[in-house]
């Protein structure tokens, strides 16, 4: 490993971030090592290693989720960072290629560019979307008319209107902050469509509703201001409390960049460049908040109403295994605690974890004595406990569930991005294009041992499942290193368990067209 001589004002810039200079020199160690891939067994399927779950079922599970939603168990944690510059990126294309934005130019062109085409398509349903009064008064209090543009073919005030910073501003704000869907007497934010989904299923016995935004430092008082706004309508029209956090992703999960030969890269004052360190940053903020029952969604998956009553329902069912799970593995544990002598909870406990959790047992576990095996089963089972949703494959951009076999040559069932396969491998590829599930990050966790004490999430991460990437800064190249991802390595030994949800359950929207689609119109 190289040896790097940091400078005084590169300690004192490391110490401002809350880094240490081992945590640089870590980061440092995983870009310059040779890709690491984990290894693909197969992919997870009904029946092997996604669980189907019956009627009979459902109705158990959505009565246990009740209950304890009830007992205040249950809040939401919503990663809410990221801004909608890759929601517009075909509209920055065009206007980079085509900077009048005419339209005879972009029909002309479009036969050859599909991206062109992608644009013409938002052009002629541009009415179609919830932002467009906004629009349309913005430009107006300016003295221009949105329909005459429209009508002349000139669309490059139109699309300054909608993303620039001095305007509307759709380029540069967070998601949770756009307007996504228009209904008749309103129009609502990704925002205001989770508060009055998650009104619908984590209600408490008070009335009260908690969830947990992150967002960027930037934004946050526009976060706040927005819930401020809409607050007391949605409070009195679900008869609900809304309780509603934000909290900002930490400088020091930020990780240092590199050059291409795996070099500390500065930027042009010379000063260290750290970049953001992907979702799995956001882990802290999670661990932070000592919750018992805690769903996970992104910002960007959300349905109007007519499609909220499925949504919720499966909120619920998956919310109710998670409760059954932990009621079990709980109870093994307690049977377990020491002092307890109970030969006959060790194979019940056994049979659990094998063929419940579907975890891999060790060779030879008949012959291994009553002490070693309850050893071995309370570490298995006092883990943090994950079930997660997962839809048919329909072509959506992202990762799916596999078995992944680890170094000791054991399965267990992990969210797997294509980053973190060898996909240059054939055996690895045809395992991955094999997968016919997605992963639509629609999960729910439960992060207290069996005494009731929360874990330290940070205990089962796998430290090894970065992501690097090239990237580029003021033209350079450079190495970036993500952190194990929030859903990925940053739960890879968590206890797992994949759950099939109805597709109708995911409507992302990751591009404007996504707003076109028949699940987000009226």
């Amino acid at each position: 490993m190289m040896e790097w001589n940091f400078s005084q004002e590169d300690l004192r810039q490391m110490e401002a971030r809350g880094v240490s200079q081992a945590q640089v020199l870590e980061q440092l160690r995983l870009l310059a090592r040779p890709a690491h891939f984990l290894t693909l067994a197969r992919a997870c399927t009904p029946g092997d290693g996604i669980h189907r779950i019956s009627a009979k079922e459902a109705e158990t599970y959505i009565a246990l989720q009740e209950q304890a939603a009830w007992e205040r168990r249950f809040q939401n944690f919503i990663p809410a960072s990221g801004a909608a510059t890759r929601m517009f990126q075909d509209l920055y294309y065009c206007r980079r290629q085509y900077p009048a934005l005419r339209r005879g130019d972009l029909v002309r062109a479009a036969s050859q560019d599909p991206v062109v085409l992608d644009f013409l398509t938002c052009v002629d349903h541009l009415h179609c979307f919830a932002f467009y009064e906004d629009l349309s008064l913005r430009m107006r209090a300016d003295g221009l008319s949105l329909e005459e543009c429209l009508t002349s073919g000139g669309y490059l005030g139109i699309f300054e209107y909608l993303l620039n910073r001095e305007h509307l501003d759709y380029g540069n704000l967070p998601k949770g902050l756009l307007k996504f869907h228009a209904y008749p007497e309103e129009c609502r934010t990704a925002l205001e469509e989770h508060l009055i989904e998650a009104a619908r299923y984590i209600r408490d016995g008070d009335g009260v509703c908690r969830l947990h935004f992150t967002v960027s430092p930037e934004h946050q008082e526009s976060f706040q201001r927005l819930f401020e706004k809409v607050e007391l309508e949605l409070s009195r029209r679900f008869n609900v409390r809304l309780q509603v956090a934000f909290s900002l992703q930490r400088p020091c999960t930020d990780t240092i960049a590199a050059d291409l030969e795996g070099r500390p890269l500065r930027d042009r004052d010379g000063r260290l460049l750290f970049r953001p360190g992907g979702h799995g940053a956001l882990l802290p903020n999670l661990d932070e908040l000592q919750g018992d029952l805690i769903y996970i969604k992104n910002i960007d998956n959300v349905a109007p109403d007519r499609l909220k009553e499925t949504a919720v329902t499966w909120k619920k069912i998956l919310g109710g295994y998670l409760v059954y799970l932990q009621d079990q593995i709980h109870g093994f544990l307690r049977e377990m605690a020491p002092g307890q002598d109970n030969p006959a909870i060790l194979v019940e406990a056994a049979d659990f974890l094998e063929r419940i959790l579907e975890v891999q047992m060790p060779e030879l576990w008949e012959q291994w004595p009553a002490a070693r095996q309850q050893e071995y089963l309370i570490r298995q089972l006092n883990r943090p406990l994950r079930v997660c949703g997962m839809v048919k494959n329909q072509g959506e951009p992202g990762g799916g569930p596999f078995w992944v076999k680890g170094p000791d040559g054991c399965l267990s069932r992990q969210i797997m991005e294509s980053a973190q396969v060898d996909l240059s491998s054939p055996d690895q590829e045809g395992a991955w294009e094999a997968s016919t599930f997605f992963n639509p990050v629609d999960l729910v966790v439960a992060v207290r041992d069996f005494q009731g004490n929360p874990f330290q999430l940070t205990d089962f991460v796998d430290p090894e499942a970065v992501i690097i990437s090239r990237k580029s800064n003021d033209g350079q190249a450079l190495k970036s290193l993500e952190r194990p991802g929030l859903w990925n390595g940053a739960m890879a030994h968590w206890l797992t368990v994949f759950v099939e949800v109805p597709v109708t359950t995911f409507n992302p929207v990751k591009t404007i067209l996504d707003l076109l689609r028949p699940q987000h119109r009226p």
